[in-house]
């Protein structure tokens, strides 16, 4: 694991870290391949400079959120945001199902929005996968 995202886990009380360090365990198995840091002052996994998924603390859980989720078609996976993002909240490790974990991870490798352009784009998503 990266040592900037083992120092952000390590920030988190137990409970959430338990549930950041499963989180970052699973990403890291099924995105061997993608780049990694702290990213935003949070913890983003990139493949091709696109960022794809990333966790992060919130007053009341820690929040998984996919970039290009809303794509995904996946009812346990909420809108987030104006764009393609789709998020899920957890506030206990037992709530985190690593079969959906990994089927989200797949579908985020094979569905992906261009984040990486979107500024000179001037806001404007164009699918790349």
């Amino acid at each position: 694991m990266n040592n900037d995202i083992l120092a952000y886990n390590n920030s988190l009380s137990e409970n959430d870290k338990t549930i950041a360090t499963l989180l970052a365990e699973e990403i890291d198995r099924n995105l061997p391949k993608a780049e990694n840091k702290i990213w935003h002052k949070h913890p983003v996994w990139f493949l091709d400079g696109n960022p794809i998924v990333g966790y992060r603390k919130l007053k009341d859980s820690v929040r998984l959120l996919f970039w290009s989720g809303q794509s995904f078609e996946e009812k346990d996976l909420l809108q987030e945001g104006t764009f393609k993002a789709a998020e899920v909240r957890y506030t206990n490790v037992e709530q985190v199902n690593t079969k959906d974990l990994k089927r989200w991870l797949d579908k985020s490798k094979k569905i992906q929005w261009d984040y990486k352009n979107i500024i000179k784009r001037k806001g404007k998503l164009e699918r790349l996968k």
